[in-house]
């Protein structure tokens, strides 16, 4: 259920000192102004680059002002430009902070505010080492100052492929104290480099490569570890690629960093970023021209959080961001949009009638979304539900969607049923009572739980094991994003098999298929392992494959949507899925479970039961539909092919069987195949031995088996039947026939005579139905009594 946001003017520059110059500053200008609030939301500053007449600054205002000294700064191009305002840490006094005004060519003045007295100057400094020294970007983290400053080569003519390594990537302590401001040593993190955009979270440090680097280095990112001292390499399209640890200035050479990465580095497509952010959990936000908002762990991963609507972003076009808490804000073309950052999805989407939008910090306020623009600021708050004094927590809303969507496949009318419908409704309660249970059992710590009806506890109690499987699973989840490399397999191994057994124990629609499918994708050892342990897969002692899984799991396994449903979106069923999954991994088994799934079915449905499996595609069908849909096919891809053929027993099966390993010339195994299954039915012994019947006046490979072969010969065949046979399946000779061949390979009568000695011996059929009657001590029987 969506949450209702509602929008409220909190405050119309009423409460900051020069309030009305203020309101006339955000509406002077082209370019849009750049706007910071202080960290404790009582400052705000605003950067005017252009505004006529051309003179740009930056002015500070204080709300609930109570007096004191102003800030205002400007600046006479061509002097340096502003290039950031920055907010640190003061370690004087806890909460206190100081702000750095950053000049391009390096010149950082530091203020301070005191109440009653205004802002401070408490100290001019100078970043840059070299009076050359130009600096792009500028961030802070903590008491630190980062910064990409442009080092231009001293001769003039200088080749222009190393003028493009001119950037240099420094960060610096600014430590204040009681004594005043002073700088740390500078460090280097990075030299004869691209230009790079620097931007901070609390921890980590990322470096995005302007939009004038070269081909190569826009590829990827950098994202620097203060701590660890480490510089790793990273790629949204190819995920993490190298790291390095920089123990002196001497490794810090771009050049040398990327050295062994070159040819990874090389086939990847260019980055594709039109706005970058960094969030308040420590990711970096980047939004491509296609209005793709993506966000880049600081180990290198990438995940898609949400789609911007309205096309390709042109470059001047801005987009603004920012994170409160949970939810991710964007405006773009006076289009605020709220989207849940761990779901992606979209939660309002409001339509602002402002020109101008700027996000502030909401302090101590996830919920609460606060906009600056030209006419006041405004706080965007989510409305609470009705019946409950804390937000809905998504578990539950999901209750009632999942009861949603099982109501809707079981409902006989065509109108499309609601959440809303489902809660006010009142028929439907296992939803509201399930909710109900999940908001009493499923609370944060550190909140107070509600009461729970009394006609709820029996049911809880009831619940309360599964419950406490799914708070288990939530944990499992947790231990394996936190876990160390070496434990990460085995965390994965058991969270796989605690989804896949979830997963077999409940309704085996087309979504739960498909994220069978991608489990089995991305975890195949994983998954096999759990396959094995949920079906109760094992070799008794003499080495035969048994299973011990309930009827409910195999009713999984063979039923559920099928592939006619599916179509033709790489999804397959789950009987495939375990298929593929013995093909990979246990190849000499699959026989052995077909088998054993052919025996649960002869149980369970009726033969050619349209109802049951076998009553679509048999088995043995779907198996080999897996086998050909290997890459590579060898020597063991055909034995499995017989065996999956011998294995179902069915008639058309073995006899496609004896003609491939007629085919293959393996003689000794068509014997033995003819003599175990010619017992299966009279017909299909009848039509095996025609088979080879044939084969035997065609050629002399099957001499040396005709003892095994001829009894095998059915009790219906007469003498005529058999020369029928043998004549229609002579080879033909292009030259005359002569009495007596030279070559030694055609028929003789010699080689016939034992069949036909052996049928003629037989009792004839027709005397055997008789015999009982020429027996009988009157014959012919007596005339029965006529009525009268």
């Amino acid at each position: 259920m969506k949450r209702a946001g509602m929008l409220r003017q909190v405050s119309d520059f009423s409460d900051f000192s020069r309030g009305h110059g203020l309101q006339e500053l955000l509406c002077q200008g082209e370019e849009p102004s750049h706007v910071q609030s202080s960290p404790d939301g009582q400052h705000l500053l605003v950067l005017q680059k252009s505004r006529p007449p051309p003179l740009p600054r930056v002015v500070a205002f204080q709300r609930h002002s109570i007096g004191g000294a102003d800030l205002e700064r400007n600046w006479q191009p061509p002097q340096p430009a502003l290039v950031g305002l920055l907010f640190l840490q003061s370690p004087v006094t806890l909460g206190s902070w100081v702000l750095a005004i950053v000049w391009e060519h390096g010149r950082t003045e530091v203020w301070h505010f005191v109440v009653a007295v205004g802002w401070q100057l408490l100290q001019t400094l100078e970043l840059c080492q070299g009076a050359r020294a130009r600096i792009v970007s500028v961030c802070s983290q903590g008491a630190s100052l980062a910064w990409c400053e442009e080092r231009p080569p001293l001769d003039a003519h200088s080749d222009m492929s190393k003028c493009a390594f001119r950037f240099c990537v420094c960060t610096r302590a600014l430590e204040v104290g009681e004594q005043g401001v002073r700088l740390g040593s500078i460090r280097i993190v990075l030299h004869n480099s691209p230009e790079y955009q620097i931007l901070a979270s609390p921890q980590h440090v990322f470096l995005v490569p302007a939009a004038a680097s070269l081909a190569t280095a826009s590829k990827f990112l950098l994202i620097w570890h203060p701590e660890k001292a480490k510089l790793a390499i990273t790629a949204p399209s190819a995920g993490f690629v190298h790291s390095k640890v920089l123990h002196s200035s001497s490794e810090s050479d771009f050049r040398k960093l990327l050295l062994g990465s070159v040819g990874l580095l090389s086939g990847l497509a260019p980055l594709d970023i039109h706005t970058s952010a960094v969030s308040n959990s420590g990711g970096l936000l980047l939004v491509s021209t296609k209005g793709a908002v993506n966000m880049v762990e600081p180990d290198g991963t990438q995940r898609h959080i949400f789609d911007l609507e309205g096309g390709p972003l042109a470059q001047g076009r801005p987009v603004q961001l920012k994170t409160f808490g949970s939810i991710l804000a964007c405006v773009l073309a006076g289009v605020l949009y709220l989207v849940d950052q761990n779901s992606g999805r979209l939660i309002e989407k409001k339509i602002l009638s402002m020109k101008e939008v700027h996000f502030l910090e909401s302090l101590g306020e996830e919920d609460s979304i606060q906009l600056l623009t030209q006419t006041g600021i405004y706080s965007f708050s989510f409305s609470k539900p009705e019946d409950s004094s804390r937000p809905e927590p998504c578990l539950v809303e999901m209750v009632f969607e999942e009861a949603c969507r099982y109501y809707q496949r079981r409902s006989l009318s065509s109108s499309k049923l609601t959440v809303e419908k489902l809660r006010k409704g009142g028929v439907f309660q296992a939803p509201v009572v399930l909710a109900a249970i999940l908001q009493h059992s499923l609370h944060q710590k550190q909140k107070p739980a509600q009461g729970l009806p009394d006609a709820y506890t029996k049911l809880l109690s009831t619940m309360s094991l599964e419950l406490q499987s799914y708070m288990s699973l939530e944990l499992l989840k947790t231990c394996v994003v936190c876990a160390p490399e070496s434990d990460v397999e085995s965390y994965c191994e058991e969270l796989v098999e605690q989804e896949v057994s979830r997963v077999l124990h409940s309704d085996m629609d087309k979504d739960n298929l498909a994220y069978l499918n991608s489990v089995f994708a991305s975890f195949p050892k994983a998954a096999w392992k759990a396959t094995r342990s949920c079906l109760q897969l094992q070799q008794n002692g003499d080495g035969l494959l048994v299973a011990r899984a309930t009827p409910e799991v195999w009713k999984k396994v063979l039923g559920g949507p099928q592939q006619e449903e599916l179509g033709h979106n790489g999804v397959v069923p789950l009987f495939e899925l375990i298929c593929a999954s013995f093909l990979r991994f246990k190849p000499k088994w699959l026989p052995s479970f077909v088998e054993l799934t052919q025996q649960y079915i002869s149980i369970s449905w009726a033969y050619s039961s349209k109802e049951g499996p076998e009553g679509r595609v048999p088995l043995y069908k779907r198996a080999l539909g897996v086998l050909a849909r290997k890459n590579k096919r060898g020597e063991a891809d055909d034995e499995m092919e017989l065996e999956l053929l011998l294995c179902s027993k069915r008639p058309k099966a073995v006899l496609q069987a004896l003609h491939l390993l007629i085919c293959l010339k393996r003689w000794q195994r068509v014997v033995e195949v003819a003599e175990k299954f010619s017992k299966l039915s009279p017909l299909l012994n009848k039509e095996i031995f025609t088979t080879l019947l044939a084969e035997f006046a065609q050629h002399r490979e099957l001499d040396p088996y005709l003892d095994a072969l001829w009894p095998l010969c059915p009790a219906e065949l007469t003498a005529s039947d058999i020369l029928t046979v043998v004549l229609q399946h002579l080879p033909r000779s292009q030259e005359d026939p002569v009495p007596f061949s030279s070559e030694g390979n055609q028929l003789t009568v010699g080689l016939l005579k034992p069949l036909l000695q052996r049928v003629v011996q037989r009792p004839c059929i027709q005397n055997e139905m008789y015999s009982d009657a020429l027996q009988s001590p009157i014959f012919p029987p007596p005339t029965p009594p006529r009525e009268h």
